[in-house]
This record gives structure tokens, sequence and C-alpha cells, in this order.
């Protein structure tokens, strides 16, 4: 099995992408996905992330995505802290994900938007990122999230640089054009990792 590294920035298309991936028969695990799971009511990082950060990042029993983005988004320290508490359980998922696929699944992928960030690009045998020019991402986030402007370039500025991460791919899928190109293009990288 060729396992998959699916990453991009924040609003770079990698959604459509996945989709696309998952029409054309490829399995694909979503990180965001593990992430709300691990801090579902009940569980430990839930605990823990009232414990670092204060029954105010809670709503009706959840978590407030929206208040602790607010917290994480504008101090680095916090952020990395978010982390710590959430990210081994992800991890955990991810690798249980593969660990639960057929022996002869020819590709299989995991959408991380942090792979680079968190140095798991050691964990896969190809890396594709997904990408768009920076105003593209924050005219998105403004757009899809409701966010003002500068919230939404904190968000763009606390991952890894889009360029460096183009820099680092085996694969680039660009999302800037129409649906018919992003299509064309992850029919090129499915044909040239299927070869």
């Amino acid at each position: 099995m060729t396992r998959i590294g699916l990453t991009g920035g924040i609003a770079t298309g990698k959604s459509y992408v996945v989709r696309q991936l998952r029409a054309a028969g490829v399995p694909v695990v979503d990180s965001d996905v593990l992430a709300r799971e691990a801090v579902a009511p009940g569980t430990p990082a839930l605990a823990a992330i009232v414990e670092r950060f204060g029954p105010d990042v809670m709503t009706a029993g959840e978590v407030d995505r929206a208040r602790l983005g607010e917290i994480v988004f504008r101090d680095a320290e916090a952020r990395r802290d978010l982390e710590a508490i959430v990210h081994p359980a992800v991890r955990r998922g991810i690798a249980e994900f593969f660990r639960a696929l057929p022996p002869d699944t020819p590709l299989a992928a995991a959408d991380i938007p942090l792979l680079y960030e968190t140095r798991g690009e050691r964990n896969f045998d190809k890396v594709i990122v997904v990408a768009c020019a920076r105003e593209t991402q924050i005219e998105r986030i403004v757009a899809r999230d409701g966010l003002a402007r500068d919230a939404a370039e904190r968000r763009v500025a606390a991952q890894l640089p889009i360029e460096e991460k183009i820099r680092r791919a085996d694969y680039v899928i660009r999302t800037d054009g129409p649906y018919e190109e992003t299509n064309a293009q992850v029919a090129a990288v499915l044909a040239s990792l299927r070869s």
C-alpha cells in the first residue's frame, strides 16, 4: 500500500481534493474529524483542554472551536499546548485507519493540514500538497468562516508558508483555477501514483 499524506494550507481546497480522491476509490481519513472525536465530551483530551484554557472555551458541554481558535491563533504557546493535547490521539486514529484497511489496498491517504508542522511527512510514502495563492486563501477564509481579514491572515500565518510546503512535496495540486483544472491534476497525480 502506498500511504499518502495530503496537506496544504488552510482554505487551499483540501476538502475538495479529498472528495475527488474518494470518488476515485482512494480511502481517506480526515485528521480534523479525528481531532473533533478526540475532544468529544468525556474524553481525557477535553478535560485537559478545560484544565489548560479554562471553562470559557466550552459551550453546552463541548469545545467552542471559534473561541478556542481566537486564543490559539493569537498565542503560539497556547497553540503548541493545544496541539500537545490533541495530536497524540489524532496520530493513533490515523495509524488505526491504515491498519484496518484490507492489505491489498493500493493507495490510501490521510488529510493532515499540519503534516509538515508536526513532522509527520516521514510516516508517508508520498506527500501531496494542495495549494493556491495566499490572497485566495484569505478570501476563502473570510467568505467561509465569516472572519475579519486580520483574523484570516493570522490563521494563514500560523502555518508553514505554502511555498515551503510546495518545495517539500512529491506532488502539488493547485486550486486557483476552475474545478476542471483541479480534477485534471488529481487524475494525473493518481495515474502517477498507480503506475
